[in-house]
């Protein structure tokens, strides 16, 4: 007879990826660390994260977390990181003799958190040296005789202070990148740039300031800066064109605002008439009410099958018929409770119905910008009503904005500080209510939300629903964004978020509104599957 085995006690690899997992944890405080130097962390410990996808390296000698399903190449880990490394990279490397360069500080005091593709560093102990980093991105590391001027924080690193900051960068910096000069000067006193500009004596700095301001039409803070610097024995010749181009809007007024505010009324201004130059669909008046509104019935199915399967979701025709019909029952049926994509459907199904009766109020008359004013944050509880129900969603991400720091995955783009969305959200319903255009409000309600990202999730679903109730203030059928052509579509939000060209995505947009909607949709009585797709709609242009 075989000797009987002992049982091992050997644990599992799974068990050790957990134990290694628990040490990482503590480590990173919790998770609230997500960039580690490789010495504080085991060999035993890193080698298992590494090939269990939990750590990736970012240069040698440092990592990050990362999430194990993520796809080769994926950015989202890095971008999320990028800020918190460059902190504890340079802090390991210059102790706390370092600072952001000026323009770098303009950016980043300015609210514009997309991550460079360079970031130059001011230290006495660099060595003028590149550090190349992941995705396209890195370090210049120059050597400067010393700080001159003590640094602050924002984003989490060492910047160079406002006033000083708009008086070291170069003027080519100006005219590149205009909006975040702009942004900064608005929200800074102009007593605190002049003050900087006496104690350095930067006479050709103040006229190029005093000139910004005049454009601006800060008459009063291009005269003060003048006048004092004339006072002081200076030379000042004030500056026409800093930007070496046309200014979009002026600012509010001499009191400071914050950047966020002014950031969305300039991209608002310059991105306007490219909307209209490409959006070649012109606004009409609706004759008949009921036939607009039972085609936005028609559509729904459609509508809701692409929309949530741009977020990710896995969506079917039955599935989302089940929801319409109330067969679907989380109360009674523990399949339908525990389903994630049954939870999207049915609040997209609820959030639908709110959206529908804005538009039904859009048409007779009332306000489209008051109405989505009024009305998002209803639409928003209504899409994670469910999900609050069966314990997904916590109680108080249903209050409104949200209260965390986000990324966008795979884009450079950084949305707003969540300190910083109520007044972004300020800024963003007056340039609503103020444009007349519908196809403006459409393009740049759809755009400007996300490019703010103001809730804690749903920002897509949300940005599509004010595109429509825009549109149909216009007389433009609701519009479906096909899932097939999700990779367009994100492609053309990120090149206008990060390069402010609003121009593909008001193509796609116009082009999407032109064309019937791809199946599902639901079929009316006798109605094949082929009428649906190849059936005209004599609500289309």
């Amino acid at each position: 007879m075989a000797p009987k085995l002992r049982e091992s006690n050997m644990p599992s690899l799974n068990e050790k990826i957990a134990d290694s997992l628990s040490n990482l944890t503590a480590l990173g405080k919790g998770g609230t660390r997500r960039v580690f130097k490789t010495n504080d962390i085991s060999r035993t410990d890193r080698e298992r994260l590494i090939e269990a996808g939990f750590l990736s390296e970012i240069i040698k000698g440092w990592v990050m977390t990362t999430r194990p399903g993520d796809r080769q190449g994926d950015s989202t880990a890095w971008y999320s990181s990028f800020w918190e490394f460059a902190k504890v990279y340079l802090d390991d490397r210059f102790g706390s003799d370092w600072t952001v360069s000026p323009e770098g500080s303009i950016l980043l005091h300015a609210e514009n958190l997309n991550v460079p593709h360079q970031v130059i560093i001011h230290s006495p102990k660099a060595n003028n040296q590149l550090v190349d980093l992941p995705h396209d991105s890195s370090f210049y590391l120059l050597r400067v005789p010393k700080l001159t001027t003590a640094p602050v924080e924002d984003a989490g690193v060492q910047v160079i202070p406002e006033a000083d900051a708009l008086c070291q960068a170069a003027p080519t910096f100006w005219q590149a990148n205009r909006n975040d000069v702009v942004a900064l000067m608005g929200a800074v006193r102009s007593a605190a740039i002049l003050r900087v500009l006496l104690a350095g004596g930067h006479a050709v700095v103040a006229g190029r300031i005093a000139g910004a301001y005049r454009l601006l039409g800060n008459d009063k803070a291009a005269d003060e800066i003048v006048s004092t610097m004339q006072r002081a024995g200076h030379d000042v010749r004030e500056d026409a064109d800093p930007f070496k181009g046309p200014v979009p809007m002026q600012l509010a007024g001499a009191r400071p605002v914050s950047p966020i505010s002014t950031r969305i009324r300039l991209m608002w201004a310059e991105m306007r008439d490219p909307v209209l130059q490409n959006f070649d669909i012109e606004p009409r008046l609706i004759n008949d009410h009921d036939a607009f509104m039972a085609s936005i019935d028609d559509i729904y199915t459609s509508d809701a099958y692409h929309s949530l399967s741009i977020e990710g979701y896995t969506v079917t025709e039955d599935l989302i018929e089940k929801v319409r019909s109330g067969k679907w029952n989380p109360d009674h049926d523990p399949a339908d409770r525990e389903q994630k994509n049954a939870l999207a459907a049915k609040g997209y199904w609820d959030a639908f119905q709110e959206v529908r009766k804005s538009v039904d109020r859009i048409l007779k008359g009332e306000s489209s910008a008051d109405i989505v004013e009024a009305e998002h944050l209803n639409w928003y509880r209504a899409l994670f009503q469910p999900s609050l129900a069966a314990g997904i969603v916590k109680p108080e991400n249903m209050v409104g904005y949200r209260q965390h720091f986000l990324h966008i995955r795979g884009s450079r783009h950084t949305p707003a500080n969540w300190e910083s969305v109520p007044d972004a959200m300020d800024a963003f319903f007056d340039c609503l209510k103020g444009e007349k255009d519908p196809r403006v409000r459409a393009v740049l309600g759809h755009f400007l939300f996300t490019f703010i990202h103001p809730l804690p999730d749903g920002n897509g679903r949300s940005g599509r629903f004010i595109m429509n109730a825009m549109l149909a203030s216009g007389g433009i059928p609701w519009t479906v964004v096909p899932v097939d052509r999700r990779a367009e579509y994100m492609q053309a939000l990120d090149s206008a978020s990060s390069k402010n060209d609003i121009g593909p995505f008001t193509k796609m947009i116009a082009d999407c509104a032109k064309h019937e909607p791809p199946p599902p949709r639901r079929r009316r009585p006798g109605e094949t599957l082929a009428e649906i797709v190849d059936e005209p709609s004599s609500l289309k242009p």
